[in-house]
């Protein structure tokens, strides 16, 4: 029973890392197109990395660093790190639901691509 709480990690990462991407791109969206000038677009940036909502982005981020490197204490990196491919999943699934983008039936074989590809090299 231990051993089923030590995934708490990896879920964690994959928690944190998810809500980063999508908290970023939702935040992003509302400030605009990126400027092409050198000088507005480093003003731009900034103003992106003082927004509290994109600041808990890069704060999940860190979570996650975290969580893995508690994960990494308990699994080998060749058992965990094939998790992280339902990143794609629950990102194209909430991206759809959340952000309004469009899950196209070849963003889902893709990622389903991914995840097989995931599976067949994690049991190789």
């Amino acid at each position: 029973m231990a051993r089923f709480f030590d995934y708490f990690y990896i879920l964690a990462t994959i928690g944190f890392t998810v809500y980063g991407q999508l908290i970023l791109k939702w935040r992003i969206a509302t400030f605009g197109a990126l400027p092409t000038d050198s000088f507005e677009k480093l003003k731009f940036l900034i103003s992106l990395l003082f927004d509290p909502a994109i600041f808990s982005g890069f704060f999940a981020a860190f979570l996650a660093s975290l969580a893995w490197m508690a994960a990494m204490t308990k699994f080998d990196l060749s058992h965990a790190y094939p998790f992280m491919s339902l990143n794609f999943v629950v990102v194209l699934l909430l991206s759809g639901w959340l952000l309004n983008e469009p899950v196209t039936l070849q963003r889902v074989l893709g990622v389903t691509l991914i995840v097989l590809g995931t599976v067949v090299a994690a049991r190789g």
